[in-house]
């Protein structure tokens, strides 16, 4: 059996998960308050309002603390000459393998987040799907792409 791929991904991948994950949990609060607040004006027992703040509690925490740890233990990546290997996935690890001659075209992307902590994800297109490898250091993110990009042309010139 082949072996873990190489490559983890940038440990700030774990600061800038986390801080996505506090921003769905203070959207998530808002809806909590309003059913708290709807809850009060219609009259019905308190319980649901608490019933409703607890789910959110412990999903925020999970979601805060446990999830990006998780995710950055499992993600890994490795570039072949003929294929990446992808490995990612929380409670069911995928591994991926992307033949080199089916890759279409690689970009590099950032969202204000990424940006902020100098940080790229790739996206690797081939005609039926799309792979990405998320929150790289910028200049890595960059040479990847450049990398797969060359490997992808020479396999096409080759068939």
């Amino acid at each position: 059996m082949r072996g873990l791929p190489k490559n983890q991904i940038s440990l700030k991948a774990l600061t800038v998960w986390r801080l996505s994950a506090i921003i769905s949990a203070v959207v998530c609060l808002l809806v909590v308050i309003s059913v708290g607040v709807g809850a009060y004006f219609l009259e019905l027992p308190y319980w649901i309002t608490v019933i409703v703040a607890m789910i959110w509690l412990i999903y925020s925490l999970i979601a805060i603390f446990v999830v990006p740890k998780i995710r950055h233990r499992v993600w890994r990546y490795e570039v072949h000459e003929h294929e990446i290997d992808l490995q990612y996935g929380l409670f069911i690890i995928k591994r991926v393998l992307v033949p080199m001659v089916r890759v279409q075209h690689v970009d590099t992307h950032q969202g204000p987040l990424l940006r902020k902590y100098q940080l790229a994800s790739i996206e690797i297109s081939t005609a039926a799907t799309k792979h990405e490898i998320p929150a790289l250091d910028i200049k890595e993110a960059d040479l990847l792409r450049d990398h797969i990009s060359r490997l992808a042309r020479v396999t096409d010139d080759d068939v």
